[in-house]
């Protein structure tokens, strides 16, 4: 097994077990301790463990909110096929709405060149991909720059969802279970992408399997606001079956 692969593995077991100890893994992988030191000093320096005594915990449970550039390094073949299946819920004209968020930045890279769109997002990393594409008509809501996740939030971001109104939101976030819904860790983040729901006439869950099951402080939607979850196949069995079950339709890729 690569370093690569067994370093998903460790943060998978992670994010499920909500711990993880070398001894246990050293048995598990059958590598040396020394190996797994390592494996989870690299998944620390990309923001998504916590190095514990004796092991780690993820981010998530310590309340700690990773930056974009940290969410980006990690999971990006599930996001990149997450975004891919996602071009399939654009409209053929019209206007959507992109919440900032890593997998979201993933689809403003491929969003296609043969139709003309209104884009509206609170993501200045999205509106910077967007800014070169003559077919698109970019909207960027102002308001307060959030240097961690670089999302646009309060008064004027809210204000201008308003009085907006799109074909779909395409959104993100930090956790998702059936008992809690859809959260994320901040209360200004929470309202816009509230706003961005209502401001839709669909609402597309973009988000990989590694947020399912964690909850953060601030809830911004019910399963049932949400019209279709995408996701991929690093789903755990019976989850998509519980989360549909809650409300919204779920696509596995």
């Amino acid at each position: 097994m690569y370093a690569e692969e067994r370093q998903k593995a460790i943060l998978e077991r992670a994010r499920r077990d909500g711990r993880v100890d070398v001894t246990g893994l050293a048995a598990e992988f059958d590598v040396t301790y020394e190996t797994i030191r390592r494996d989870l000093t690299a998944l620390e320096r990309h923001g998504v463990l916590r190095r514990v005594h004796g092991g780690a915990i993820p981010v998530e449970r310590l309340g700690f909110e990773p930056t974009l550039n940290m969410r980006d390094s990690v999971m990006t073949q599930e996001k990149e096929r997450i975004a891919k299946a996602a071009l399939a819920e654009l409209p053929d004209e019209g206007a959507v709405l992109l919440d900032a968020g890593s997998t979201t930045g993933r689809l403003a890279e491929q969003l296609p060149t043969d139709r003309e769109l209104t884009v509206v997002t609170n993501s200045l990393s999205i509106a910077l991909t967007l800014t070169p594409r003559t077919n698109i008509t970019l909207m960027l809501l102002g308001g307060r720059m959030r240097t961690r996740t670089q999302a646009t939030v309060d008064a004027w971001a809210l204000r201008a969802l308003e009085e907006s109104f799109a074909d779909v939101a395409f959104v993100a976030t930090n956790g998702i279970s059936v008992e809690r819904g859809l959260t994320t860790p901040d209360p200004a983040e929470a309202e816009v992408k509230r706003a961005m729901i209502r401001s839709a006439r669909r609402a597309v869950l973009l988000a990989d399997h590694t947020k399912v099951g964690n909850d953060h402080f601030a809830r911004f939607a019910a399963l049932d606001d949400i019209d279709l979850f995408i996701t991929d196949n690093g789903l755990a069995d019976g989850l998509a079956d519980e989360i549909q079950t809650a409300g919204p339709g779920v696509l596995v890729v």
